[in-house]
């Protein structure tokens, strides 16, 4: 009988492939809740500037 090495079997099913919570730790997190209020913000803003300068309808 022959022997299995258990040393290259992880290289071979993972050559070239990241795992996915290894690429979760160097991602950047933000909060949905503030990407809503930025967004709530910057429309606002917008609407603001068209009122100012006479672009509203």
């Amino acid at each position: 009988m022959s022997k299995k090495s258990s040393s290259g079997s992880g290289l071979m099913s993972s050559a070239g492939l990241m795992r996915y919570y290894e690429a979760d730790k160097k991602a950047i997190h933000i909060d949905p809740k503030s990407v809503l209020v930025f967004g709530v913000v910057i429309g606002f803003a917008i609407i603001m500037l068209n009122a100012m300068y006479g672009l509203w309808p």
